[in-house]
Parts: C-alpha cells; structure tokens; sequence
C-alpha cells in the first residue's frame, strides 16, 4: 500500500482554482510524498503557484495521464471531492485508463472503487486502490470515556463545511510538535487520512456508531499530552450531522473556531446566514458542555480563512473577530499561528 516513497500525481482536472479541489491542494501542501506533477488541462503548462498562490511550489501542471507516468508517477491521487462524494460519469475513463497505465488510486470519494475497477489492474503485485472513506472497525456504542482522560483534547469546529478546520488542526499539530509537546492528531476525514495514514472517514459510519467511532480514535491517542481532533461539516449547515459525534466522541476541553473571512452565509445553501460569531461560539460550547454533564470546554481562538482578502482587509477583519469575540484571532496560514496556538498550552 501507500508508503512515503510513492511518486505522485494529483488529478484536479477543472478544480486547481475552486473550492472542489481541497484533497489535492491538501496533499500540496502537507504531503511527505514526491509530487511529479498535478493534472488539469485548463492549466496545462503552468506551474501550481501561478494558479493557486497558497500553495508555494512550482509543481508543473501536466495535460495527461501518459505525462505523469512519464515523469515517474506511481499513484495517481483524485484531488477532487465532488459534492456528496459522488463519482461522476466522466471521471470513469480516467480512472480506468490510470489503471491500465499500471499507477496505483487514492481516492476520496464515497464510492468504493476497489469494488467496481480492481479488475483493470495490470500489476497484480504492486498495484493497489486505496478506498480512504472505508470503515476498518466496527466501533462500539459511544460511552463518554474520553471525558476520564487526563489530557487536552482540541476539536476545530466550523461556521461551514469546508472552512479550514483540517490546515488549523494541522498546523496546531505541528507547531506542537516542533514545541516538543506529546501530541496526537485524530484524522476523521478522507484528507486527513490521507496525509497521517490513519483516522476515522467519520460520514461513512452509521450515526448510531459515530460517537463511537471518535471516541475509538481519541482513545488510540489517550497516552499523548495534547489530542488534535479533525473537525467535520458545522452545526449550523442544514446537511451536516458530523458536530456533536464530534463533541462527544472528544469530550473536548479546548476548541478552535474556523471560519471564512470572506461569508456571511454557507457556501450553499447561500440562504443560510452565519450568525454573530460570538452567539455562534457560546451555542458550541453549551453543545459540548451540556450544562455541566461534559467537560467544561472553552473555544479558544479563532481562525481564519482570509484568503479572498487583500492584506489590509485581512487585517482589519482579523481585529474585527477579536473585537467581537474577545479571543484571539488569526489566519494561520497568511500571518502565523502563535497568536492562537499558545492559548493550548498555556
């Protein structure tokens, strides 16, 4: 399987520049692995930093399966997450096609492709398909356990689906690393997965065993200082039931609130408005604490996602969320990270 000598090459095709593209620019960003290229036709010839500028590499974007397997490629990563984590009709080729090529799958998708395309496998031995949203356990009922732990347990919630809680709990992860802390990160998404090797895909368990599933995850870590767990979807999107196996699978006692400079509402639907994030913070915390019966859990900082922003508008709306919420607030990725991590290990 997977190992961090695998070459690879990251499929975006029509998704470099969009929100869809989020487990490509992820691996980008976070992967240890060799990247030979990214894939996307509508860009072929650039490299990655002129498409996408938070990404910092110069990763050649290529026009064709046959490229990347020229250029050494292994495993060839579907960088795209469709909505619901369907596959799409028009993918079908290039997965097949990538398989008689002889590269390997990492895929994201709700659909299982080692059920329906391991027959086109040429290379028996070395050729695999990697279904990263496949449950490997059946968990037990959740029972509160993790609330016994001794430790710090970090969950990033959300004022949306894709909102920036995987990079904050990465990051924290690794700026507690480099501070010498015993930390552990609990991946509970695909991209997640993906990039530690191991996790809960927490939307493919049945909603009775989710808590379950989280609570199975933290307890795998219980000898760390510091527990990070990957936050999912948000209480406030009406398709979302990720937060609460979230909050009492962790049993957190610190959180992170993430969030996208530049909305006031969802993504989708739009009519969905993002409240005052100050009533928004302390509806999370009654969620979690549940009027004393859980840990008494404290969102600590905010961060954000001010991509979209010039710096001065960045700027300004980071002071603004300070203002409002009383916490510290920063884009980890644009202007550092301290401000709000420091607040975990104080």
């Amino acid at each position: 399987m997977f190992n961090n000598k695998d070459k690879v090459a990251i499929w975006m095709e029509g998704s470099l520049d969009d929100d869809y593209g989020k487990m490509g620019i992820s691996a980008m960003r976070y992967l240890e692995n060799e990247i030979v290229c990214v894939i996307d036709s509508t860009h072929s010839g650039k490299v990655v930093s002129e498409v996408s500028p938070i990404i910092k590499k110069d990763i050649l974007i290529v026009d064709s399966l046959e490229k990347a397997k020229s250029m050494g490629a292994s495993v060839l990563l579907l960088g795209v997450l469709t909505s619901g984590g369907v596959l799409p009709d028009h993918w079908k080729g290039t997965i097949i096609k990538a398989l008689k090529l002889g590269l390997s799958l990492i895929n994201g998708l709700h659909v299982n492709l080692n059920d329906k395309y391991s027959s086109y496998i040429v290379d028996k031995a070395n050729q695999w398909i990697w279904d990263t949203r496949t449950p490997k356990f059946i968990p037990k009922i959740g029972s509160g356990e993790t609330l016994k732990l001794n430790n710090k347990r970090v969950l990033m919630i959300g004022t949306d689906m894709a909102a920036g809680k995987m990079t904050t709990g990465l990051e924290l992860y690794s700026y507690l690393k480099n501070k010498n802390i015993n930390v552990g990160f609990v991946a509970t998404g695909q991209i997640g997965i993906m990039i530690t090797g191991k996790g809960i895909p927490l939307d493919a368990y049945k909603l009775d065993y989710a808590c379950g599933a989280v609570q199975h995850a933290v307890m795998e870590e219980k000898d760390k200082d510091v527990i990070i767990v990957e936050g999912q979807g948000s209480i406030l999107h009406p398709g979302s039931s990720a937060t609460l196996p979230l909050m009492r699978g962790t049993c957190p006692t610190h959180m992170i609130l993430c969030h996208l400079a530049h909305k006031n509402t969802l993504r989708s639907p739009e009519w969905v408005k993002v409240p005052n994030l100050l009533s928004f913070i302390k509806l999370n915390e009654e969620l979690a604490n549940v009027l004393g019966t859980y840990a008494n859990s404290k969102v600590v900082g905010v961060s954000l996602n001010t991509s979209r922003l010039n710096d001065d508008e960045a700027k300004n709306y980071i002071s603004k969320v300070e203002k409002e919420t009383g916490l510290p607030a920063a884009d980890v990725i644009r202007f550092g990270d301290e401000k709000i991590f420091e607040k975990i290990i104080e």
